[in-house]
């Protein structure tokens, strides 16, 4: 037995039977052909459906599908209409069919190369050169597509190959937006608020500061925060030991639901050899902001304990070594900080250049002057950052030089001296002057805004180390009441 197909005006498909050839009458067989004949009607109703006004989106099994081709196909024979298959034949798959959602796809985005700039990717894209000279010629708006950075994105929408409208995102929360109108373009900026949310964790260390906030879940930005905040009290390469614990409130930057970047720590907490000091992020009237103890003195004090980033310690401070060029007893009233040549060295406070060349054993030194009574002293440089002469106003924090080993030196490494006075003091062990702690006259602000964070800090750690009335109560302690005082600089 055969079939024929019939496809009628109105897209309803009948079968008639025209032959009882045996190589037909395979009843598996049949059900295939049927099954490749309903699917091929389907794809004509699908391309049929297409044509109708409006998104189309459905949810459909085979199963749905064959039962709902049962009511169009019938088999036309001399006596009667039957169904094309037995029911029991339909569920044979269970495989969902999903019309996926439409998208415009006239939007292309295009990630930016090094190299790349607005006229080579016009040209790659194929697009009229004159609408490109329009869209620069915007103004100060688009003058940010002049210098287009690697790893940002630009969206182009192409409709019949001429640009419709152009997207840059400058920024996180700043996107250009060029749009034709009429053949020519307008230019808008769209700003787009970061959704702000507070976030808390903490780590007891037990190698390392890094990896004890990698298994806390702190991002590389919000540890390098942290060590920034404590780098003036605690040596993070010498001071670390196992069972110190941090804890750490700080803010998180979402866009559309998805993390961002970090923000700023508000509060943190850190335990080095059963010593707890605590921070609080403190925003004053004129916008910067600065951190401070719970009770009102700064965090940032008026010398960093360390001047590079260092491998090791490999000379002591001592009155009585034997010097390893020399081969005699020698004083040595410094600290050596053994680090590859070409290691960044920094100034561990505010102050000026008293001297910068070449002295002798020191080989190329740099002597810092900070107030009336204090210098600082870096030796066996390779070399001097660019600006650094007698004279120069240096800021804490700033590169003044590189590791090297100029001079009496077997290896690279910086030689720093820290003086009183000019009297030499141990620099690792050194009492270091503090900076002037917050004027009682804004006390009262910096109690309101910081309390409630404090007050969270104490709820997470579960310890109470601090109350209203002492930060209230406590005394201003100036370090010098004279000209040598040194204040150092909020940051900004």
């Amino acid at each position: 037995m055969s079939y024929r197909v019939y496809i009628k005006k109105d897209y309803k498909p009948e079968i008639y039977q025209v032959s009882d050839n045996p190589f037909f009458r395979n009843n598996n067989l049949n059900r295939l052909l049927v099954i490749i004949l309903c699917c091929a009607t389907g794809l004509i109703l699908g391309m049929r459906s297409q044509e109708m006004p409006g998104p189309i989106a459905t949810r459909v099994t085979y199963s749905a599908l064959f039962k709902h081709l049962d009511s169009m196909v019938t088999i036309k024979n001399e006596s009667n209409k039957m169904p094309l298959l037995p029911e029991e034949d339909y569920e044979f798959s269970q495989t969902e069919i999903i019309d996926e959602e439409i998208h415009d796809l006239s939007w292309q985005t295009i990630p930016i190369h090094k190299g790349d700039n607005l006229a080579l990717i016009f040209d790659r894209l194929n697009l009229n050169s004159q609408d490109l000279h329009k869209i620069i010629s915007l103004g100060n708006k688009a003058a940010t597509l002049k210098r287009l950075y690697p790893d940002h994105d630009l969206r182009f929408q192409i409709e019949n190959g001429q640009l419709s409208a152009l997207e840059y995102e400058v920024s996180l929360t700043e996107t250009f937006k060029a749009t034709r109108q009429n053949n020519e373009f307008t230019a808008q900026t769209i700003i787009t608020e970061l959704e702000t949310r507070i976030s808390e964790t903490s780590g007891v260390i037990h190698d390392s500061l890094f990896l004890a906030a990698q298994r806390a879940g702190l991002s590389d930005n919000i540890t390098m925060q942290l060590i920034g905040l404590y780098g003036w009290d605690i040596d993070f390469a010498l001071d670390i030991r196992d069972g110190d614990r941090f804890y750490v409130i700080y803010e998180e930057k979402y866009k559309d639901g998805i993390k961002v970047t970090d923000g700023p720590i508000l509060a943190a907490e850190f335990i080095n050899q059963d010593k707890s000091s605590r921070a609080v992020r403190y925003m004053h009237a004129d916008g910067h902001t600065d951190y401070y103890s719970h009770d009102g003195y700064s965090m940032r004090k008026a010398f960093l304990r360390t001047p590079l980033n260092f491998t090791r310690i490999s000379s002591q401070f001592s009155l009585n070594r034997k010097h390893p060029v020399l081969n005699k007893m020698r004083a040595h009233r410094g600290v050596d900080y053994a680090a590859p040549t070409g290691t960044p060295i920094f100034a561990t406070g505010d102050g000026m250049v008293a001297y910068a060349g070449r002295d002798g054993g020191y080989g190329n030194v740099v002597i810092l002057r900070h107030g009336g009574k204090y210098t600082t002293l870096y030796a066996h440089m390779s070399k001097f950052a660019h600006g650094i002469t007698s004279g120069k106003q240096i800021k804490q924090g700033q590169t003044i030089g590189y590791v090297g080993m100029s001079g009496l030196a077997t290896g690279p490494h910086l030689h720093y001296e820290f003086r009183i006075n000019n009297v030499h003091h141990n620099p690792l062990t050194v009492e270091l002057p503090k900076a002037m702690p917050i004027p009682d006259e804004i006390m009262t602000d910096f109690k309101t805004q910081t309390y409630p964070l404090l007050t969270q800090l104490e709820v997470f750690t579960g310890r109470k180390t601090f109350t209203a009335a002492s930060v209230h109560n406590r005394s201003i302690i100036s370090l010098n009441n004279d000209s040598d005082a040194i204040n150092a600089p909020h940051q900004n």
